[in-house]
């Protein structure tokens, strides 16, 4: 009797809304007020989730886009970079800085009231297992931001695709001859679509691998222009200009991210065997001492004026029939060889392209090609080696 009542009791006292006491998970549901370091140092109100690289401010999402998109908009009005109704032309490669520039121009286009007329303008290198992927984002980010798209191919341009330059060149010069054909085919395509205005992604971080390679290899004569956040061809009418000069590259992958946009994230195949990648990694290492080294390095480049030296060539006593020569004429040679001429924005010989010597970069490349182009090739399925690694990546053991 005595058992079963005290049994009773036990039941009694388990159901009674008194006698419940606060679990452990209860207590952890509570919310715990957040510490004032932890709070974003703009608002004050809300939690910061990063911290900014350039000043190593603590911003929470919502300050962050805004200080971001101020300073992109302040970069593009001290600068002057546009006009009311212009017409831009924004390369477009898919990756990480070219779809935050796309969104970016886009958002400040629309609250500014730019006025712009924005057209997304993609180069088909020819790379297979990674230009085919990355267009593809591209044509996904022509949906997201309703613009016009363009896409010029090498093949088009030059009969050559960049996987047979590296099968014939080899890949340590593979930058090289893309970096020239490249820039090339952007004002070509911005020509066709009659737009004289082009907007990179190029990041501070770039800005200040491309000074410290300049350094590294001695090439006084870009190493003053390193920083020019507008740049133009003397008689070309295309512009290009850069509205992420002063953004930090950590910087762009977190807006790309808590925005949550559609970019493609894998690197060039044959981008590893550039001389860039040893200036990255070297920028790298300084940041971590001392973070605003990029800025640093930035403000040196522009603020860095050269003595300037003309090579001259020699007069000949006797010149040939029919051939005047001008007492007061004086021909530059250049490093690589070429002899600059006298007037500026002349033309290729060759192709028609704006240049300051007789034969543009591009032709004098694609002519020493040509001499290498093998007369007869083994078909292979067409893979490059993009392709051939890709497939290597997803194989198991």
């Amino acid at each position: 009797m005595v058992t079963i009542y005290s049994a009773h009791l036990i039941t009694i006292s388990t159901i009674h809304p008194f006698s419940i006491t606060p679990t452990t998970n209860m207590l952890e549901k509570r919310e715990k007020p957040i510490k004032t370091s932890a709070l974003c140092q703009l608002c004050h109100g809300r939690k910061a989730v990063m911290k900014r690289p350039k000043n190593l401010h603590k911003l929470c999402k919502e300050c962050f886009f805004l200080v971001f998109e101020t300073e992109i908009h302040n970069t593009i009005i001290s600068a002057e970079l546009f006009h009311p109704g212009e017409r831009v032309a924004i390369g477009a490669s898919g990756g990480k800085d070219s779809t935050v520039l796309a969104s970016i121009l886009k958002t400040l286009n629309e609250r500014y009231n730019y006025g712009l007329d924005l057209v997304l303008l993609s180069i088909d290198e020819g790379i297979k297992g990674y230009r085919d992927d990355s267009l593809a984002t591209v044509k996904r980010n022509q949906k997201q931001y309703e613009m016009d798209l363009e896409i010029v191919s090498y093949k088009e341009l030059y009969d050559w695709l960049m996987d047979e330059i590296v099968s014939c060149a080899g890949i340590r010069s593979s930058c090289t001859y893309c970096g020239v054909l490249r820039r090339q085919a952007l004002d070509r395509g911005a020509a066709r679509l009659g737009i004289h205005h082009v907007v990179t992604g190029h990041n501070a971080d770039d800005m200040a691998e491309t000074v410290l390679m300049n350094l590294l290899r001695g090439d006084t004569a870009r190493l003053e222009n390193s920083c020019t956040i507008l740049t133009q061809s003397s008689g070309s009418p295309i512009k290009r200009s850069k509205p992420f000069k002063y953004m930090y590259q950590k910087e762009i992958v977190l807006y790309a991210h808590y925005k949550k946009l559609d970019y493609f994230s894998t690197e060039c195949t044959y981008a590893p065997e550039a001389f860039r990648g040893t200036a990255r990694e070297l920028l790298k290492s300084l940041g971590a001492i001392r973070p605003s080294c990029i800025m640093d390095i930035i403000y040196s480049g522009e603020h860095l004026v050269l003595a300037k030296r003309k090579k001259r060539t020699p007069k000949y006593k006797n010149p040939r029939k029919g051939e005047l020569l001008d007492k007061n004429r004086e021909q530059e040679i250049n490093g690589d060889g070429t002899v600059s001429l006298a007037k500026s924005g002349n033309t290729c010989e060759k192709c028609g392209y704006i240049t300051s010597n007789k034969i543009c970069k591009a032709c004098i490349l694609l002519a020493g090609l040509e001499m290498n182009r093998a007369k007869v090739s083994v078909e292979s399925g067409g893979d490059g080696p993009a392709k051939l690694t890709k497939t290597l990546e997803q194989l198991s053991f």
